[in-house]
């Protein structure tokens, strides 16, 4: 690692103010961060943990909205959701192993917006709401790329809220020794329709798959995807597998989360 200062405020204001200084960076989790610093990829001047700031952080209930405090890590989401939106719930406690998510925060996952990561997919198909210490942005205008997102220098993720479905299910087809998803959907059943989000297969990360949402919202079972095929041409290709092999899993877990959410 590079030298650098470290800051750890205990409120919102302070982390803003910390982190104008010059080549300042937030630090969430720091699963992510902290390998890149060790790599010499980053160096910053100074790190501002948000790990102290406790208005970040916690699961509530606001009617059908489920509102996630950013510095939440994946194992209290796991909990503190399970009762709510039981597939948000699933898909934490599914999250690499339990180091991973006893450190790693909502926040801190989806600002780094890895291209194979799970909330991502969530977020998306749920239709969620990023909310910052600036403004509110929609799901569809927050992931804009692989590791690359909506947010603008000095702005931080302070909140996520996810409209709770009718029905939603994960599947994730991990790749057994980093644990991310080779290939992740998530399925969300609302009133006015189904959103379908995939992770882990494109080469733009995190997108939805709007003729699997088109099919599933006239009829939500798992024949209504037959005859759809996922085009490989964007999709990933790399030692754990072709882009034909993840177009082919994308139609496989679409049906299978399908399947499971009905019940």
């Amino acid at each position: 690692m590079y030298e650098f200062e470290f800051a750890r405020p205990t409120s919102l204001a302070e982390a803003l103010a910390a982190l104008k200084a010059e080549d300042a960076q937030p630090l969430a989790g720091g699963q992510t961060l902290i390998p890149t610093l060790k790599q010499r990829l980053a160096s910053p001047s100074v790190l501002v943990s948000l790990s102290a700031i406790e208005e970040l952080k916690g699961v509530r209930r606001e009617g059908d909205t489920l509102c996630i405090g950013a510095a939440t890590t994946h194992a209290e989401v796991a909990r503190e959701a399970a009762a709510h939106y039981p597939a948000l719930a699933a898909l934490a406690g599914g999250i690499g192993d339990p180091a991973v998510r006893n450190r790693g925060t909502i926040g801190g996952s989806l600002a780094n917006n890895d291209p194979a990561a799970c909330y991502p997919a969530a977020v998306l198909a749920s239709g969620a709401t990023v909310v910052t210490n600036a403004r509110e942005i929609a799901a569809d205008d927050f992931f804009q790329g692989l590791f690359t997102t909506a947010l603008e220098e000095g702005e931080i993720i302070t909140e996520v809220r996810f409209p709770i479905p009718q029905a939603a299910n994960y599947q994730k087809f991990e790749q057994p020794a980093s644990l991310f998803a080779l290939v992740g959907v998530f399925v969300a059943r609302f009133a006015d329709g189904v959103r379908v989000a995939v992770t882990g297969a494109s080469e733009e990360g995190v997108y939805r798959w709007e003729s699997a949402e088109e099919a599933l919202s006239k009829e939500f079972r798992p024949d209504a995807l037959m005859g759809l095929r996922m085009n490989p041409a964007n999709m990933i290709h790399d030692i754990h597998g072709t882009k034909e092999y993840r177009a082919h899993l994308v139609g496989v877990l679409t049906r299978r989360a399908v399947a499971a959410a009905r019940g």
